[in-house]
């Protein structure tokens, strides 16, 4: 009579371990709260760099998503393009394409500034195609041109949708999404399991850059 008892509490315990399996994992999604549940003023840029009617903060977090709606599959590949134009893509894309269709063609500025400051980004051959996706590249663009900001995501009042946040081997852009501690979810792809492209993740590795372009 005893052991049926004992078989459930161990298929619950089972169902209670596989949803906080699933959950961690965000194959289960968080809910998702905005700036108004916490309120906090969501930040426009006063530079519209396009001239396209929507101002920088707004147009890369709006372009993050767009590129991130492609699905794009993660393999790391050199392309002649410097931009990929397959379905293929890293990290670092995401920020890429995010810049470019707020009018910030990466590729070209960093190839630029790399030039002219090649002990600074550490490069010893300069490869325009290729330079631009690098977390470490970028990372040291954004520190010489971007405004930086506080790392302390508990701090939630300084980060914003449409924000660049760097990580010592990652890259992403901070959504307009947040969780139930009003903590930004992150825009990013990391992996070619990854099922979410927008995840509750912005603090599962150390961050070490927080960046607003304008």
């Amino acid at each position: 009579m005893k052991k049926k008892p004992i078989k459930v509490f161990l298929i619950l315990g089972l169902i209670v371990i596989m949803f906080l399996i699933l959950y961690y994992t965000e194959i289960i999604p968080h809910h998702k709260y905005t700036d108004q549940d916490f309120n906090i003023p969501t930040y426009q840029s006063k530079i519209d760099k396009d001239n396209d009617g929507i101002d920088d903060q707004t147009d890369i977090l709006q372009s993050a998503k767009e590129y991130l709606k492609t699905k794009p599959k993660y393999k790391s590949k050199y392309y002649n393009t410097g931009y990929p134009n397959d379905e293929y893509g890293v990290c670092t894309d995401v920020v890429a394409f995010a810049l470019l269709n707020a009018g910030y063609d990466i590729k070209e500025l960093l190839y630029h500034d790399a030039k002219n400051n090649q002990r600074l980004y550490q490069i010893e051959t300069i490869d325009k195609n290729i330079d631009f996706r690098r977390v470490n590249n970028l990372h040291t663009y954004l520190k010489r041109h971007a405004i930086s900001l506080s790392t302390d995501v508990t701090d939630i009042h300084n980060w914003q949708g449409g924000d660049i946040v760097v990580y010592e081997k990652h890259i992403g852009i901070v959504s307009d999404h947040r969780n139930y501690k009003g903590v930004p979810f992150l825009l990013h792809h990391a992996n070619p399991y990854q099922i979410h492209y927008e995840e509750d993740k912005l603090n599962n590795q150390k961050i070490i850059g927080h960046y607003r372009m304008s």
